[in-house]
């Protein structure tokens, strides 16, 4: 875990559990390769409007897809795509396999609008990478919010569209 995050954690009595494991780049290498955790498990996506004006980290169920066209007016925007690489270094500071809530964290310019689906903010507790993708940390719901509210960050809760 970077060392700032994990000072800010502890500085602000940010309550979490911290679980280590090999590197995993994709939900299905989680799975297969964490160790059973306390939280609901997260799939993060960093995406950009179609001129890459305005970016958004969305997270939702491992398990969900989500529907960019249907999610696209939900944010006022008209179209969304995933941002490069080199935008994910660039506004939140991480490589691809590594996106997490937690890199709201390292957005000080304010540039990434947070996006969480209803059901992910309604779980007593949820997981997400600390900047690095060979940890995880099981976060209740009550430090991601102040979390969050200590970044500047105020999230939208959303039902994320899934396809179909």
């Amino acid at each position: 875990m970077n060392d700032t995050l994990a000072a800010f954690l502890d500085q602000h009595a940010l309550i979490h559990q911290r679980f280590e494991h090999p590197p995993v780049f994709t939900c299905e290498e989680a799975s297969r390769l964490c160790p059973a955790m306390p939280g609901a498990e997260t799939k993060n996506l960093f995406l950009c409007d179609n001129k890459g004006k305005r970016h958004f980290l969305v997270s939702m169920p491992a398990e969900n897809s989500v529907d960019l066209k249907a999610l696209a007016p939900m944010l006022e925007v008209k179209s969304l795509r995933m941002a490069s690489p080199e935008r994910l270094l660039r506004y939140l500071g991480l490589t691809p396999g590594a996106v997490t809530l937690l890199a709201a964290f390292n957005d000080a310019e304010h540039a990434v609008e947070v996006v969480i689906d209803q059901a992910l903010w309604a779980a007593d507790a949820v997981l997400s990478h600390p900047l690095v993708n060979t940890a995880t940390l099981s976060l209740p719901h009550d430090s991601l919010a102040r979390f969050l509210a200590l970044t500047g960050h105020t999230p939208r809760v959303i039902d994320v569209p899934q396809p179909g």
